[in-house]
């Protein structure tokens, strides 16, 4: 796929706050990519500037290779989908999906054809004149994405489109959203917190933090091999410990000296060690690399959530076989479940589940403050 669209050193700042800082990405003709980070890391910043709706105070926007950072919105070949859907209340169906094409003064012929085949692609024949008030959200979110396709736009922004929908429901229209790009082949580019939502959707996930891009890669990739301990923590559960690496494919860590898969690393580099919570084996104590306590076991439907305390430091195993709290078990890790990173300035900030422990204890003695 070509490249289609450039951001180049691209800086914005608000209230002297910079929200974007010096953002180099490109996005592909035809990519599903998705922007991935907590509130207030830009994402929506980012969007906004694609978009039209906000202008960079440093670098480049290019589509196909022109320079666009000046070029208002409405002249841009970009639509948006927002949370809010913004559908026109007093319209039916039927109009709101038409609007844009009455504002370019197309023909009633060609108008009725295009809305026609809209309302085929999101699965609404037939609602064509019913009040957009009466919908569910799954379908006034499938009318917004209509109105905005109708256009033939070559790329659709979507800023947390399915935040208003239940649970159920969102997951539905991540399925419907993924085949609707794949129908039409244009460039989707979707804003979202939430990290399975990107890893189910995209060709391409954009992790983001404090206004940088922290990764770029394949849903697998980026969860298979997170750069630093921000993206290990942020995608999915990570147990993510300090380590030495002492030489290729051998890392020291809690007391222990493991095989792993990787190297490149200095003799003797400090690092951090990620272990996946579903990669850990549970074992007699005598046959474990690790042995701890439990201090707390979760049913979570396909899974037990267990915490194990290991010299301190709280790990978290997932496991289909029970095991009861207090108990003293092993953890058997295979060389492949291990992945090295190099220290970052996230480094020693997540990992240990302690710290939720503390935090729930700490917002239980608020709460009983207040009360009393």
């Amino acid at each position: 796929m070509a490249k289609l669209i450039e951001l180049k050193g691209l800086s914005k700042s608000f209230d002297g706050e910079k929200v974007l800082n010096a953002i180099d990405l490109y996005i592909r003709d035809g990519e599903f990519i998705t922007l991935l980070g907590p509130s207030g890391c830009g994402k929506t910043t980012m969007l906004r500037i694609i978009g039209g709706f906000e202008t960079a105070d440093e670098g480049r926007l290019l589509f196909e290779g022109t320079d666009i950072g000046h070029v208002p919105a409405y002249k841009r070949h970009i639509n948006t989908v927002f949370q809010k859907y913004a559908l026109f209340p007093h319209l039916n169906v039927y109009e709101n999906i038409a609007f844009p094409l009455r504002l370019k003064k197309v023909k009633e012929d060609d108008i009725q054809q295009r809305v026609t085949d809209m309302l085929k692609m999101v699965a609404l024949s037939g609602f064509e004149n019913k009040s957009v008030s009466t919908l569910s959200g799954g379908q006034q979110q499938r009318v917004a994405i209509a109105r905005a396709l109708i256009s033939h736009p070559r790329v659709l922004l979507l800023d947390e489109p399915l935040g208003a929908l239940d649970l159920k429901l969102r997951k539905d229209m991540q399925n419907e959203l993924k085949t609707i790009q794949k129908a039409i082949g244009i460039t989707f580019i979707y804003v979202t917190h939430d990290q399975e939502e990107a890893l189910s959707m995209s060709d391409t996930v954009v992790v983001m933090a404090d206004g940088e891009i922290q990764q770029i890669g394949t849903p697998t990739d980026i969860y298979n091999e997170p750069k630093n301990a921000f993206v290990a923590d942020f995608i999915g559960e990570s147990n993510i410990v300090d380590g030495i690496m002492l030489e290729d494919k051998k890392v020291k860590f809690s007391s222990h000296i493991f095989d792993c898969v990787d190297g490149g690393f200095a003799k003797n580099e400090a690092v951090d060690v990620v272990v996946r919570p579903e990669d850990v084996d549970v074992v007699e104590p005598s046959r474990g690399m690790l042995t701890g306590q439990v201090t707390s076991v979760t049913f979570k439907g396909v899974h037990y959530e267990i915490i194990v305390d290991i010299g301190g430091f709280k790990w978290m195993i997932q496991s289909t076989d029970y095991v009861a709290p207090d108990a003293y078990i092993g953890l058997y890790i295979e060389p492949d479940a291990i992945h090295i990173m190099k220290k970052s300035k996230y480094s020693g900030k997540f990992g240990d589940y302690s710290s939720f422990s503390d935090e729930l204890d700490r917002l239980s003695d608020a709460e009983l403050a207040e009360e009393f």
